[in-house]
């Protein structure tokens, strides 16, 4: 993780970051970072360097990279910026690719999930584990409609992938998410940590994983199903709040709304957020510590928070400081910006939603310098750039915005050129 150096980078001035980068100006290299983009159609990869005083993107020579599987509808990158794992969902397969020094990829290995139509992924924050939610378990199909699940793939030394096992969920998951660390009472299937001891008076580490469930197919409500993460295995087990209902005949953990899309983790562990695309807002939690209840979600009070986000809203992100959350509205092709309160995990909406291409998928804001923002965008198969504002979360349109993409962009990640990122650390 970099957020020392983003965190001290993002207060510097423009002035400055043209000192900093001037250590590697020899090299001509002003790529703070790259950006990566899916094509539900073309099933490849479109790849992007990133200009570190402009935001503005080129498309990498030979891009775009072929190979993801049929219809890639999720890009995770590893925590070490040097590999991603595309998921497609017709041919069930997650493809891992090698981020070469100029940011184009490098087919290394295709892997097959325990069940069919995976729709997300996310990886730890050691990237120990990588976590695939799919539609349907063996035996289920679209015509024969049951509960989906999570493959669990343990990330080798060399980043390839070993199938560890799998974890049941209910009939729809739509987004997964993966906490950091967090020091707790309770050793559930965490690792006793010296450094967490004092901490609630505790020795013990603890990773929690949260998958979003629209359950629209048997029409039990929409829930959040928690689980803790066994360290060492990577075995997922139900947190005390999150079972299976006999009377559903299905998972079920916290209420997330009508009809949610996507879920994140605030870095600090303490707060969840999730969009819900017909009441077009978001709706917050805090992560338990207590020893009896640890890892469980209470609904923050003032949620869900209004003002709501932009019409439909189908993706979020929060920058790397932790400091805002942005939403990728696709029926108003908007982002919207909220700050994070995090006292009390309430969201303040900043200004108006900003305009970009028509139908966003997904949102990213790149980890380098943490102020540039970007959304893959469908019907017109481009990507949109805006510079965050680190102090007040606005958004502005970057230079030459759109960028074109693929057809059918349908998700969008980023990674830190780590190298150039790291030369505007001042110790």
């Amino acid at each position: 993780m970099k957020f020392k150096s983003i965190g001290r980078a993002v207060l510097a001035t423009g002035m400055s970051l043209a000192i900093g980068f001037g250590a590697t100006a020899c090299s001509r290299d002003y790529t703070v970072a790259y950006v990566y983009a899916t094509s539900l159609q073309s099933n490849e990869v479109s790849a992007y360097a990133v200009d570190y005083q402009s935001g503005a993107l080129t498309q990498i020579n030979g891009s775009p990279f072929t190979g993801t599987g049929n219809e890639p509808v999720a890009i995770v990158p590893a925590p070490n910026g040097k590999f991603l794992y595309v998921i497609a969902n017709q041919t069930s397969n997650v493809t891992e690719y090698a981020i070469g020094t100029d940011g184009k990829l490098y087919g290394q290995n295709t892997y097959t999930t325990t069940g069919t139509f995976p729709t997300a992924a996310a990886i730890d924050s050691t990237g120990s584990y990588l976590y695939v939610t799919f539609t349907y378990q063996s035996g289920f199909s679209t015509a024969s409609p049951g509960p989906g699940g999570v493959t669990i793939f343990k990330i080798n030394s060399d980043n390839s992938l070993t199938t560890v096992g799998t974890a049941n969920v209910g009939n729809n998951p739509v987004s997964i998410a993966v906490s950091n660390p967090i020091c707790s009472v309770s050793p559930l299937a965490g690792t006793d940590n010296p450094a967490c001891t004092g901490n609630n008076g505790a020795g013990y580490e603890n990773i929690y994983v949260y998958v979003l469930d629209q359950e629209t197919q048997t029409s039990p409500p929409a829930s959040i199903i928690g689980f803790s993460s066994d360290t060492k295995t990577g075995a997922l087990t139900l947190l005390s709040n999150s079972v299976f209902s006999k009377a559903l005949n299905t998972y079920q953990g916290y209420p997330a709304g009508t009809k949610p899309t996507a879920i994140a983790i605030e870095p600090t562990s303490t707060y969840v957020y999730v969009t819900d695309g017909i009441q077009s807002n978001v709706y917050g939690y805090q992560i338990a510590g207590g020893a009896a209840t640890a890892g469980n979600l209470t609904a923050l009070t003032n949620s869900p928070f209004i003002p709501g986000t932009g019409s439909y809203p189908i993706n979020l992100t929060i920058d790397p400081r932790g400091k805002y959350l942005f939403t990728a509205n696709q029926a108003s092709s908007t982002v919207s910006s909220f700050t994070i309160n995090l006292t009390n995990g309430s969201l303040g909406l900043v200004g108006t939603s900003a305009p970009v291409g028509t139908r966003p998928t997904c949102v990213t804001v790149e980890p380098a310098l943490g102020i540039y923002l970007y959304t893959s965008n469908s019907v017109d198969g481009t990507i949109s750039g805006e510079q965050l504002n680190a102090n007040t979360g606005a958004l502005s349109a970057i230079p030459n915005t759109p960028f074109p993409s693929s057809a059918l962009p349908s998700c969008i990640t980023s990674v830190a050129n780590g190298s150039h990122a790291q030369s505007i650390d001042v110790d």
